[in-house]
């Protein structure tokens, strides 16, 4: 471990960002983009803890936070419906259970006391709307969000540019991948800078004559 507390895969994936382990993956690891940071500049990279919600009520929150692993995000999904699941206390208390992020397709409150203590938290809404606490359909099991099938374990990496999943048994191909990505990347920005355009470097010539 850093002195950050990730590894040395978390590490990676930071520095890679969502959008590069995207396009190097293949595989439909994208959460819906209408989940975002609830503050500028949030990221995060650590194995998923999954949990349902059901609409309007928090419970399994409060038991995730309890259960979850030190080191996990927290990836809740509420049927997409917006209230304020989490805010200040919860985050006190994620934070002293070691949890370091949280992913919900739901809403959240108190997001600049979320900011203030630099806690990475990406969700489809804010709300002041409070929630109830009487059912806990799964917390630990695996859910869907936005399509994506996510377990404990999968490496979630989350940014400005939006969130995805990685399956734990891919994380370190996807690593491998991306990495080679952003070399070539680096390499069109050099070109680039130098004086060659896109069209040139993506072999897109051809249409100079037909636009």
């Amino acid at each position: 471990m850093n002195r950050a507390g990730r590894n040395d895969r978390e590490t990676r994936a930071l520095a890679l960002g969502t959008s590069t382990l995207y396009e190097a993956s293949g595989l439909p690891c994208a959460i819906d983009p209408a989940i975002r940071p609830v503050w500028v500049g949030a990221a995060v990279a650590a194995p998923a803890y999954p949990v349902r919600c059901c609409p309007g009520d928090n419970l399994a929150i409060h038991l995730a936070v309890e259960r979850a692993p030190r080191g996990s995000v927290l990836v809740v999904t509420a049927d997409d419906f917006v209230a304020g699941y989490w805010g200040e206390v919860l985050t006190v208390a994620a934070e002293a259970a070691g949890i370091v992020g949280l992913v919900i397709d739901g809403g959240v409150r108190d997001v600049a006391a979320l900011a203030r203590r630099r806690f990475p938290v990406f969700s489809r809404g804010i709300c002041v709307r409070g929630t109830i606490k009487a059912s806990a359909p799964s917390v630990g099991q695996p859910i869907l969000m936005s399509g994506v099938r996510i377990e404990a374990g999968d490496l979630v990496v989350a940014d400005d540019d939006g969130v995805v999943v990685l399956p734990s048994a891919w994380i370190d191909d996807v690593l491998t991948a991306g990495e080679a990505r952003a070399e070539k990347e680096a390499e069109f920005m050099r070109r680039l800078a130098s004086g060659e355009t896109t069209v040139d470097l993506l072999g897109l010539s051809a249409w100079r004559q037909r636009a």
